[in-house]
Order: structure tokens, then sequence, then C-alpha cells
């Protein structure tokens, strides 16, 4: 693995770098990376991500809040292949935050190489799955790591 990042990956300048080795199980026949698994790796990346914004991150706390992220979009493009024992990188962007939603832009690399690029759409649902606005304090959590805050006009606050 990377050495300077942690397992649970770390956040510096806004993006959150996490790191993945390629193992056999996520290679298809070709000994090449199957295109299912960067959307794993990628699900992986923001988990750790989020969970180091909670204010409260034990799983009562976590219980207590009652709220969940699903996909509501995803889009991605494969520009080069990982193969077996790459160690990669997931990089973590958020580019947008809104009321209920969260846009990220995640890359994954090797080395300085970006292999696959994902635009990644969150939605913030309750436990009956309806929409609901992001915690407050989750979403001022997130935008302080935004590159550029979306500005919102008083009255749709």
């Amino acid at each position: 693995m990377t050495p300077e990042l942690p397992r649970a990956g770390a956040i510096a300048d806004g993006v959150h770098r996490f790191p993945v080795r390629v193992y056999y199980e996520d290679t298809d026949a070709a000994g090449i990376v199957y295109y299912a698994n960067y959307l794993k790796f990628a699900e992986r990346a923001r988990a750790e991500m989020i969970r180091g914004f909670r204010v409260a991150p034990d799983g009562a706390a976590r219980e207590a809040e009652a709220h969940a992220f699903v996909v509501r979009r995803a889009e991605i493009e494969f520009e080069a292949p990982a193969r077996l024992d790459d160690e990669l990188v997931v990089e973590t962007r958020i580019a947008e935050t809104g009321a209920a939603t969260v846009l990220l832009q995640q890359d994954v690399a090797r080395g300085r190489d970006i292999l696959v690029r994902a635009a990644i759409l969150l939605a913030c649902v309750g436990r009956n799955g309806r929409p609901r606005r992001l915690p407050p304090p989750l979403r001022a959590a997130l935008r302080s790591h935004q590159k550029k805050p979306r500005m919102v006009p008083a009255h749709a606050r």
C-alpha cells in the first residue's frame, strides 16, 4: 500500500485519498480489473470519507441520525486498465453540496496515471427511503472541503 496513506485514507487540500490494492478476485480472465469493481473501490473511498465527517462516529449515534446515502446517478469513464497487484488511489473531491444531495468527482489513479474518472451523485434518504435534507453538521463539514462552495440565494436556503 501507499505508505503515506492510512488504511481509511486521508483528506488534504479538499481531496480525500484512499488506497486500494488490486487482488486476484478483482480481476477478470484477462488479468485486468473487472469494470464493475471500480465502482466498489469508489464506494469504499466514499464511505471512508463520509465516515470521517461524522460528528458522532459510533454506531449508536449513526443509528440515531436516521439517514443514509444512496447513489442517484453514476457516470464513469474508463481511461486505462489496472492489473493484479497494482497499488491504486481513489481521489474523491466534493464538487457540489445541495440540500439533500452531494455530487462527487472520483478518480482512480495508479501513480500519476488516472485510470477511471467518475461523477457520483449521492442522495440523502431517511429510514423510509424518501429524500431528506443533509444534517446541518454533515452538510457544513462537506462544504468545508468543497473546492468552490455553491452560492445559494438566501431565499433558497
